[in-house]
């Protein structure tokens, strides 16, 4: 499907961009399949798709993986104007299965991304109503340094934007505990909307009950927590506000990317509110907020009926999943 025509991006989504290097046979072995990803580009694909004016902003090498990356995000029709072309190489992933369990040898040393900086931070258009944040491009540093700080100048812009972010949790990544979680817990104190998986949930606050898990992250300051569980569904909690809806059911060909575009639709579904702000995310009543967490469900629905990270484009949320 040819990419929409192109606007002011209402959303942007800032995090990491890679190359999963996923294992193939072949006849003459094991080989590996280069296929664009990362937690935030594929937010950010997802999000054009469904019909939001979207931007993207992360540092893209100009090596043949970075014109890949470019290619993609350019395909679904996401704004990467604010990505300036970096001559340091890509980050790449690759993918092993071991007695069916996926390892990771993650190649990101003084890649194109991972050595951002707070200096590198882009002037954000005037029309960005919403920054998201989140992914392993928390973890290492300057990178992480650099996300942190972007979320803090755009929450203290006095320009209104919200700010919505989902950590997406990967503990192997973690050198640093300790200052891992702390500025888990500061990007918590700047976000209006926080996404947790409940297994992110869990490692953050402890085995126990969801909702007791869910008030104390929102008691961090988030107006709005939203936890996804799987076949279970999704949740929401805030102020006075407790809904929950059931997944469809389908059949699971694939979940990677499903949590990315949850928070893709999620977006969307408040972009088409006119309820891109932090005061419209508070007013938001219990149906409100059930219908956008419906859309952002049936969305991630749709991606695990497919293989890899491909979410679905906006026509396709009005048929059958």
């Amino acid at each position: 499907m040819p990419a929409p025509a192109s606007t002011s991006p209402v959303i942007l989504c800032a995090g990491e961009a890679l190359i999963d290097m996923v294992p193939r046979q072949t006849p003459e072995g094991q080989a590996f399949l280069p296929l664009p990803g990362g937690a935030v580009f594929n937010t950010a694909i997802a999000s054009a798709r469904l019909g939001a004016p979207t931007a993207f902003w992360y540092g893209l090498s100009t090596d043949m993986f970075g014109v890949q990356l470019r290619t993609a995000l350019a395909d679904a029709g996401v704004d990467t104007g604010l990505c300036r072309p970096s001559d340091r190489r890509s980050t790449l992933a690759f993918v092993t299965l071991v007695e069916g369990q996926a390892r990771y040898l993650f190649l990101d040393e003084n890649t194109a991304g991972r050595m951002l900086t707070p200096a590198d931070l882009p002037e954000i258009p005037a029309s960005v109503q919403a920054l998201f944040v989140g992914g392993i491009s928390l973890v290492g540093e300057p990178v992480g340094s650099a996300m942190e700080a972007l979320a803090t100048r755009v929450a203290g812009d006095g320009q209104g934007r919200l700010i919505m972010l989902d950590p997406n949790i990967r503990p192997g990544f973690i050198r640093d505990e300790t200052a891992y979680r702390a500025r888990i817990q500061r990007l918590i104190g700047l976000a209006h909307v926080v996404k947790l998986s409940d297994e992110d949930l869990f490692w953050l606050m402890g085995e126990g009950d969801v909702a007791e898990a869910a008030r104390a992250v929102q008691a961090l300051g988030p107006r709005l927590l939203l936890v996804t569980q799987g076949a279970s569904g999704a949740r929401a909690i805030g102020a006075g506000l407790d809904v929950e809806v059931p997944a469809p059911k389908v059949t699971v060909v694939d979940t990677v990317g499903a949590g990315d575009t949850f928070n893709a639709a999620f977006l969307a579904a408040l972009a088409q509110r006119d309820a891109l702000s932090p005061d419209a995310v508070a007013a938001l009543g219990n149906g409100e907020l059930t219908e956008a967490l419906a859309f952002a469900t049936r969305a991630a629905a749709i991606s695990v009926t497919r293989a890899g990270a491909n979410p679905p484009w906006r026509h396709e949320m009005e048929g059958p999943v």
